[in-house]
């Protein structure tokens, strides 16, 4: 059985770096196109836009790479392996996405106070064309996005940058018939907002599992109620619960024992506890330090 989880586990992953590496090449197009067009056009969106498509490029570059790495095998000084690499790329991404973002902001402000004349059929067309390349890697990760934090970030930069896409568009368009050149700068001012909010999201998530938060989903003392009502269990104390990466839930803790049992009867008690908080909770890797008639701190969360 472990057997076929691990061959399906890396049949994910080489799905998984396929698809990046598809995006990869869609986006690269899709930039050079928008830097010479925009240049051409005098479109600071379709810039922007372009802007926007190249970190999308360097977060895919880094997601692909982080992926690639996660799959390395752990060894006598990496015991974790490249696991959290994932984690790594996600908060790289989404630093950058908000950095652009403030950059665009403080661009589209100057813009507005000076406006240009813009040449909105390139606009128009090249927008259309980063539309259907971001829908197409939106669509290639949207699956894996829903259970990778990694891939998540990817698709979160390619989503925007589609979303931002269909704002240059209709910018484009009202350029064009109404000669509103000034919704260029506005339209940017927009996309930088929303970009803000987006990596905002993301780093904050991927900020609290670098830092091994409890998910936020996870009720510690819950946890430790659950496990409080086996046989034999006077106490869990001492928890630590946490995010490894997306596929590993870690719960490490000490446990007060009401009686000096065997191995052979710990064995079984912490079958059960494994089964419950796997059942309950999805934690899959328990790590429980046994301990009778202990003096030490029994308090559920203890400053180590």
């Amino acid at each position: 059985m472990d057997h076929h989880h691990t061959h399906n586990h890396n049949h994910a992953h080489d799905l998984r770096g396929k698809k990046l590496l598809i995006s990869i090449l869609l986006n690269i197009g899709i930039t050079v196109a928008q830097i010479i067009g925009g240049f051409v056009s005098g479109s600071l969106s379709l810039l922007s836009d372009a802007l926007h498509n190249f970190t999308d490029v360097i977060s895919l570059i880094v997601s692909y790479f982080a992926a690639k790495l996660s799959k390395k095998k752990a060894s006598n000084n990496k015991t974790f392996g490249y696991k959290r690499a994932e984690i790594l790329a996600a908060f790289i991404n989404a630093s950058t996405l908000i950095v652009i973002a403030i950059l665009l902001i403080i661009e589209a402000v100057k813009r507005f106070q000076n406006p240009e004349t813009i040449e909105s059929n390139l606009v128009i067309w090249l927008s259309l064309l980063a539309i259907i390349f971001n829908g197409l890697s939106v669509l290639l990760l949207r699956k894996d996005s829903q259970t990778n934090i990694n891939i998540k970030s990817a698709y979160l930069h390619l989503l925007t940058d589609m979303l931002a896409s269909v704002a240059v568009l209709i910018g484009g368009l009202l350029m064009k018939y109404y000669q509103i050149f000034w919704i260029d700068s506005v339209l940017t001012f927009l996309i930088g907002l929303y970009l803000i909010w987006v990596g905002y999201a993301l780093l904050k998530t991927s900020t609290k599992m670098l830092m091994l938060f409890t998910p936020s989903h996870i009720n510690v003392e819950d946890v430790v109620k659950r496990v409080n009502s086996i046989n034999h269990i006077k106490k869990l104390h001492h928890v630590h619960i946490w995010n490894l990466n997306d596929d590993e839930l870690h719960l490490e803790a000490h446990l007060d024992l009401d009686k000096d049992i065997t191995i052979t009867q710990f064995d079984a008690i912490l079958q059960q506890i494994e089964q419950l908080l796997h059942d309950e909770f999805d934690i899959n890797h328990v790590n429980i330090q046994p301990e009778y008639k202990k003096e030490d701190p029994k308090d559920i969360i203890v400053q180590d």
